[in-house]
């Protein structure tokens, strides 16, 4: 008599750092993966053409996963007659969660949702963003599937549904994976106190009673601090309030030269900047790109004297970057580089920009170097991780039988009272029965 299939999850990578998930459910012949990212390891001073295959296995950068990986760079073929079924999925753009994605086998279909199906190929434009495919040229992006939001996505015997859900990368998601006996929830990275808490919210509601939720941690990982002492969570405590405070600044400073900068990828952060802003808002050309071919919109930029044109940006909102460097009234203006060209007396708002923070050996020096030049620098940050409460009340929205947490330095410190908490090991499989 033969025995009916399980479903299975596996915890290839990301389980106790901050980032790199890699976990695949599967299902008799069919399988999922999901993220495809890489583990955030400044200390190790490894640029991208350092980042073989056989290193970033070395460093657990990335899960060793059997049968996912394009075989022209594992030298390993991928056993099509057991797996007849197979897809993946990023929840968002950041590359702890997307940079190994052109190591993905090519015949093996990639979801995304479709804010990041559109801005991953934009950010990886110059080659820089993402690891290269085998035999593909630097700046190749592997195609992404747009997923449709709450509509379901057959792979053989398991069901994906893509959930809008909220993080600092625009356009995150989230995933709810049913095979014919079990439902999975994959929160990716999230919080509720950015834009769309709501969204979140309703994420929750259609997950509820799953029965294994593998959850984000970030917010456990420094037991030892406060959460007033943390770098993560000290400060403004919801993005409405970030933005408030930029226009605040730009209020009470009417005669002085204002500047900032943040992560390409949190892009809605920047839009509500734009929009709310009471001085003109000027992106670098670079970030002005990204939003006109992902997104379709214009916006005023500059070029520094080094950079080349770009002729997808409107000519008739070129700001003159001397112009912006004598500035002291009429512009908000992202500073990418040349911070010694600066005003002496103004002021510099770092908002989750890179360096990213005192983890990054690149960071103190930083800004020692801002502050040299008589510049106030505000360090403006709003969280893309739920705290320890908000992890609290997410679980309860879901009231899940088994809580597995990953992405974080302290997994041990997540609790589930609907039912098990389990801490998985590198490479370790659960059947559910």
């Amino acid at each position: 008599m033969t025995s009916k299939p399980k479903t299975t999850v596996t915890f290839y990578n990301g389980l106790t750092t901050i980032g790199g998930p890699m976990i695949e459910v599967a299902y008799d012949k069919s399988h999922v993966l999901f993220d495809l990212g890489e583990v955030y390891r400044p200390e190790l001073g490894l640029k991208i053409e350092d980042e073989d295959f056989s290193t970033l296995l070395k460093y657990q950068l990335i899960g060793d996963m059997p049968n996912f990986y394009d075989p022209k760079i594992t030298g390993k073929e991928i056993d099509h007659e057991r797996w007849q079924h197979s897809a993946a999925y990023i929840s968002h753009l950041h590359l702890d969660h997307s940079k190994a994605m052109n190591l993905l086998a090519p015949e093996i279909p990639l979801y995304a949702g479709p804010l990041t199906a559109a801005l991953l190929p934009v950010l990886n434009r110059d080659g820089e963003f993402l690891l290269p495919a085998a035999d593909k040229p630097k700046n190749y992006t592997r195609p992404i599937i747009a997923a449709k939001l709450n509509e379901p996505i057959k792979v053989g015997d398991i069901t994906l549904t893509v959930v809008p859900s909220d993080h600092d990368a625009y356009g995150a998601t989230g995933l709810i994976i049913e095979t014919p006996d079990k439902t999975i929830v994959h929160t990716g990275d999230i919080r509720l106190h950015g834009y769309h808490p709501d969204w979140v919210r309703q994420f929750m509601a259609a997950g509820k009673g799953c029965d294994m939720l593998i959850i984000e941690g970030t917010g456990v990982s420094w037991p030892e601090r406060s959460e007033e002492d943390s770098e993560e969570f000290k400060g403004v405590k919801n993005e409405v309030e970030l933005t408030e405070r930029v226009v605040k600044y730009q209020k009470d400073n009417p005669k002085r030269q204002l500047t900032f900068n943040t992560y390409p990828t949190n892009v809605e952060r920047i839009l509500r900047i734009i929009s709310d802003s009471p001085r003109k808002v000027v992106l670098h050309a670079k970030r002005a790109e990204l939003l006109k071919l992902a997104l379709k919109q214009d916006v005023p930029y500059y070029y520094l004297p080094e950079d080349e044109k770009i002729d997808a940006l409107d000519p008739n909102l070129e700001v003159n970057y001397q112009d912006l460097l004598k500035d002291d009234h009429q512009y908000f203006w992202q500073v990418v580089d040349h911070y010694d060209q600066l005003q002496e007396g103004g002021l510099y708002i770092h908002s989750n920009a890179e360096p990213l923070g005192d983890f990054d050996p690149a960071y103190a020096p930083f800004i020692e170097n801002i502050e040299k030049r008589g510049i106030e620098l505000v360090t403006l940050r709003c969280s893309g991780h739920a705290d320890v409460a908000e992890l609290k009340e997410i679980i309860a929205g879901f009231e899940p039988k088994i809580l597995a947490p990953v992405h974080t330095l302290h997994p041990e410190l997540e609790e589930n009272p609907f039912g098990e908490r389990i801490l998985p090991k590198r490479g370790e499989a659960f059947t559910l029965s």
